[in-house]
């Protein structure tokens, strides 16, 4: 995620860290340096004229703008629902260890609800990323819950039974009253519901068949451009031809980028620093420092 200030509107043309210039300038310096060769070749191919106007360039101009307006609509969607439902982790782990700090007969059993919402926060991360958890789970959680999460084919889920566990005790022991017991299972069903939003996210993506639509019609579009404009405007072709493949070639990268929101590019959710401020925040409620490394920004990128 980029976290820079906003900058200047002059340094804002120029900026590449966080951009998607990086990654489709070789397409870009290819289509410009095809369109430079149509404007020295004069628009023949084999000594045959190719002679296009701007009709089918505006009729296609307006079909990709549909499909590229589509495409990026649909996967910021899933990158703010994303954003959402951490949010919704946020909120009913607070008030999961509130609830356990002040509704049980016994507060001095708090810590552990909130250690293993902590250990639940950090899985759900280290899942949505394939990566490994073990070295956040033991700041929390002893070995035998380590292992048994880490053995899990869904690790946030067993997570949050462990959660769930630490409820059922109290209840059993009466340190958690019938009738506030919903009130737990309530939050914890949240986290359950947020869980499942992130895994669909995660293991459903955008159906392949619009990429490949968008991909083939952009590249069609920016490699024919230049015989359509090389009769109207001459030597500038190539300059009008990088600005506008920059354009479908940057929309078209962007709506990639973000449709998986998990990831680790530089515009996709800093699962990172957001796992770090919920355990920060639950262990402050309880009186402690946090547990785990801060994660500081890199060239003004926060994973």
């Amino acid at each position: 995620m980029i976290v820079r200030p906003q900058l200047h509107w002059l340094r804002m043309l120029f900026v590449l860290r966080g951009s998607v210039l990086p990654t489709i300038l070789p397409q870009l310096l290819a289509t410009m340096a095809f369109a430079a060769l149509v404007t020295w070749l004069h628009g023949y191919i084999l000594n045959w004229k190719v002679s296009l106007n701007f009709v089918p360039f505006s009729l296609m101009g307006l079909t990709l703008a549909i499909f590229l307006g589509f495409r990026n609509s649909t996967s910021y969607a899933r990158y703010w629902e994303a954003r959402t439902l951490w949010g919704m982790v946020l909120n009913e782990t607070r008030t999961l260890t509130r609830q356990a700090l002040t509704l049980t007969a016994d507060a001095g059993q708090a810590p552990a609800l909130a250690y293993r919402l902590c250990a639940f926060v950090h899985a759900l991360r280290h899942q949505l990323r394939g990566s490994d958890a073990r070295a956040d789970l033991q700041a929390f959680l002893a070995p035998p819950e380590c292992e048994r999460i880490l053995r899990a084919r869904h690790p946030a889920a067993m997570a949050l039974l462990l959660a769930g566990e630490w409820l059922g005790e109290r209840l059993r022991q009466g340190q958690v009253t019938p009738a506030v017991a919903p009130v737990f299972e309530g939050a914890l069903a949240q986290l359950g519901v947020a869980l499942g939003g992130c895994e669909r996210i995660a293991s459903n993506p955008i159906p392949f068949t619009y990429s490949v639509i968008i991909h083939r019609c952009v590249y069609l579009y920016c490699f024919l451009l230049p015989f359509g404009l090389l009769d109207t405007i001459g030597l500038m072709t190539p300059v009008i031809v990088g600005f506008i493949a920059y354009t479908f070639f940057a929309l078209e990268a962007l709506g990639a980028e973000i449709e998986d929101p998990f990831g680790s590019d530089p515009n996709d959710l800093a699962l990172g620093a957001m796992s770090h401020g919920i355990e920060s925040s639950l262990l402050e409620m309880l009186g402690e420092p946090a547990r785990t490394t801060k994660v500081e920004a890199r060239n003004y990128i926060l994973s």
